[in-house]
């Protein structure tokens, strides 16, 4: 990566609904590798998950705005939602490149994505074109994970970085199962995401 390149995060996820988990691990890496912005980028249409469960792509996109609001170094970008089709990664970073061609680009993923980027749609020109920053749990030592980087540089000749974090157990789904039970989702998400949910009677 150059010097004197703005240095932007990507962070890309269904986010149905977005949760404290996927904030802090924006704001960890941001702070690890001295990021100037992370993009948050909700999915339109995820050719690898079943539609049933998944909230419109501008509900998403709104729950999205709301929970980033407070923080200047998080960037909505609707660059997936207002495309037609099925959302590639490969494809959006083409878009991003040349509408910033001076930038440099982190894509931050879970361990999870990081071993099935390899089936993903031009899996050679996203590491080509970014460097790839995976959440671990701080402390581990994952043989698997460490295996899988290491094949990865080797054959896609990729840049792929560690994120410590602690473990964070919030997910997505739980979440939508909770507010089917009528549970609390308190402390799990922004105030605002929850207002917003219940103001529109999402995921019951």
């Amino acid at each position: 990566m150059e010097k004197g390149k703005k240095k932007t995060g990507i962070m890309g996820g269904t986010f149905n609904p977005i949760h404290i988990g996927h904030l802090l691990l924006a704001e960890n890496a941001k702070e690890t590798f001295g990021l100037d912005e992370i993009l948050f980028i909700p999915s339109g249409l995820s050719y690898m998950k079943s539609t049933m469960e998944v909230a419109p792509k501008n509900i998403r996109l709104e729950m999205t705005r709301l929970a980033i609001a407070d923080n200047p170094s998080f960037v909505l970008s609707p660059v997936e939602v207002e495309r037609e089709g099925n959302s590639y990664t490969c494809d959006t970073l083409d878009v991003l490149r040349r509408e910033k061609p001076e930038t440099d680009f982190y894509f931050i993923v879970g361990a999870d994505s990081l071993f099935a980027m390899e089936n993903w749609k031009q899996p050679e020109k996203i590491f080509h074109h970014c460097t790839i920053l995976v959440s671990v749990r701080e402390g581990s030592d994952d043989y698997q994970l460490m295996a899988k980087i290491s094949y990865l540089k080797d054959k896609f000749h990729a840049d792929i970085r560690l994120i410590d974090m602690k473990e964070i157990a919030v997910s997505s789904t739980d979440i939508r199962y909770r507010i089917r039970m009528g549970k609390s989702v308190r402390y799990m998400m922004p105030d605002s995401v929850i207002a917003y949910i219940q103001k529109h009677h999402l995921y019951q």
